[in-house]
């Protein structure tokens, strides 16, 4: 029993010697086998047009941060006082200005006085009750030395305002239709910085009534 044991024991260590002998040359072989490096075809890349692609990397990032702004809307008054604040900006060709024309549906007024004497005392009347924005018609016809208040889209923003005046105590104002033209003045920024956009919404907060907005670019309304 025990010498076959024996002989069991021997021929197990002969197989696993045979075993790593034979395995040790393969892996060696594999090693042989490995194509070689074609040293011809390595190339070395230039640093410095590594650097010029690194800035050339920078440019789009800082592409991507520009925005397109639009703002407005500006009477032709309002676009003089704007365009002076503008003027300490670097826009160049940044900036442009498109017109928009507005058919005006209604209108606040004081309907005609008999005349310049009268005109002057309703507006003497109006200065008393801190209203100072009026227009007097001075055009020959039916509307003749009729006091302009304001003129609106519509007839529930002209109908807001005449209640405006009525808690200042003007009384003689009314609402009535009104056909006539509006131009109004927009601004648009092109591809502007995040610097540049910063100052704009500094400037916008002198002029409340006008929205600064972002736009597609690329795209006008």
């Amino acid at each position: 029993m025990t010498r076959a044991l024996f002989w069991v024991l021997l021929a197990a260590n002969i197989g696993l010697f045979w075993v790593m002998h034979e395995g040790s040359i393969l892996l060696q072989d594999e090693a042989v086998i490995q194509p070689p490096l074609n040293a011809e075809k390595i190339r070395l890349l230039d640093p410095k047009k590594m650097l010029f692609a690194t800035n050339d990397t920078k440019s789009a990032e800082a592409k991507e941060l520009t925005t397109c702004l639009e703002w407005g809307e500006f009477s032709d008054e309002e676009l003089k006082q704007v365009m002076d604040k503008l003027s300490g900006l670097s826009l160049q060709n940044k900036l442009s200005k498109r017109e928009v024309e507005y058919q005006i549906g209604y209108w606040v007024y004081i309907p005609p006085l008999t005349d310049k004497a009268a005109t002057n005392e309703k507006i003497s009347q109006l200065k008393e009750r801190d209203v100072t924005e009026y227009f007097i018609v001075q055009e020959p016809g039916i509307w003749q030395n009729a006091i302009s208040l304001g003129v609106f889209k519509t007839q529930e923003a002209a109908q807001d305002f005449l209640t405006t005046l009525r808690s200042k105590g003007v009384r003689s104002a009314q609402v009535g239709e009104r056909g006539s033209k509006l131009k109004i003045n927009v601004l648009r920024f092109d591809e502007v910085d995040s610097t540049t956009e910063a100052k704009l919404n500094e400037l916008q907060s002198g002029f409340v009534t006008q929205e600064l907005k972002s736009v597609q670019c690329g795209l006008t309304r």
